[in-house]
């Protein structure tokens, strides 16, 4: 994947000149930040021949969290924290009912997409704040109208200078950053920390083990459904983490937004960096430049003016032959092992 996303880079760098421009390198990387993250997350998931396609619904329902409580009167920062813990309470339902109740993870977080989408549509309703919200549709210009109001961390406040405009929003956004690079850059950190949880830390060869053989991990005292419902909760929480970075970027969120078209991309980035949907062996570091591959991918192709349709259709080559790879290699490496 390396050496096929150096060719990309450099296929689409000849065909045009603004793929290496400031701007251009900016807006790409924010937009693969997402699938860096809940990739790495998924990474924890697929180890364990798991899966979490909730991970775009908790990405988009976070943010909206973090406004009801804000809403309801509670500071920013707590309604922050509040909305990862219930980010976090997620991903525990979704272990608990995969792992006691023994239903496949797929459909567990197929359902949980369904309930959460359902919970944003209800629930922006009912939302009592100063704009009014109609039939799941966005606020008109919220930022124009209330520049101060309707969101916890609306763009208008969060871009004035605090010594200008003493909003404690200003605050919250220099933590967790506003600036061109600040998501990808959060995105690195939590990249960085799931490397580290998965290849030095036992919890990690805990978690390699039981999707490698989990009757053979439970034989040796690990405790397999334990670490399955860890590794559902890592990974709703950041998602959730980076859904409310994205708002604080965007300044504006949308309850039509639709889980399945955010957490597909990530699967695709993890499977084809490496990452075996079978369990057992899996790479943090191949779905960063699986995610980067598709980011440049679809840059490329956008500044070149063909259709996006070819994304997808590219896409969908790129999972079949990634897995034919899969395979080849899982066989391959058996041979040797003889």
């Amino acid at each position: 994947m390396i050496a096929i996303t150096i060719l990309t880079i450099l296929y689409f760098a000849l065909r045009t000149s603004a793929l290496f421009t400031v701007d251009n390198t900016i807006v790409t990387l924010q937009y693969v930040a997402p699938f860096i993250v809940i990739g790495a997350g998924e990474v924890l998931m697929l180890v364990l021949a798991e899966i979490d396609l909730s991970a775009g619904q908790v990405y988009l329902t976070a943010p909206w969290f973090v406004y009801w409580f804000w809403s309801a009167g509670v500071p920013v920062g707590l309604a922050i924290i509040f909305a990862l813990l219930l980010s976090a309470v997620i991903g525990l339902l979704n272990g608990l009912i995969t792992v006691w109740l023994r239903v496949p993870s797929l459909i567990v977080t197929l359902a949980m997409t369904f309930l959460l989408y359902g919970v944003v549509l209800v629930g922006s309703n009912y939302t009592q704040a100063q704009m009014t919200w109609t039939k799941g549709t966005p606020p008109a210009s919220p930022v124009q109208t209330a520049p101060c109001h309707g969101y916890p961390l609306p763009a208008a406040c969060l871009h004035a200078p605090s010594w200008a405009h003493p909003s404690p929003y200003w605050y919250y956004s220099n933590i967790l950053g506003i600036g061109s690079w600040a998501t990808i850059l959060w995105a690195m950190l939590v990249l960085a920390l799931i490397w580290f949880l998965l290849k030095h830390t036992r919890f990690g060869v805990h978690t390699t083990a039981t999707g490698g053989n989990i009757l053979a991990a439970a034989e040796a005292g690990i405790p397999v459904a334990r670490v399955k419902i860890w590794c559902f909760m890592v990974i709703s929480t950041v998602s959730g983490f980076i859904g409310i970075l994205d708002l604080i970027r965007l300044g504006s969120m949308d309850p039509g937004d639709y889980g399945l078209n955010i957490v597909l991309p990530p699967i695709v980035a993890a499977v084809i960096g490496g990452t075996a949907l079978t369990g057992g062996r899996a790479t943090v570091l191949g779905t960063l430049i699986g995610a980067l591959f598709l980011g440049v991918l679809e840059d490329g192709l956008n500044l070149t003016g063909v259709s996006a349709n070819w994304f997808f259709l590219l896409e969908g080559i790129i999972i079949i032959v990634a897995m034919v790879l899969n395979g080849q290699l899982t066989r391959l490496a058996m041979r040797f092992r003889r």
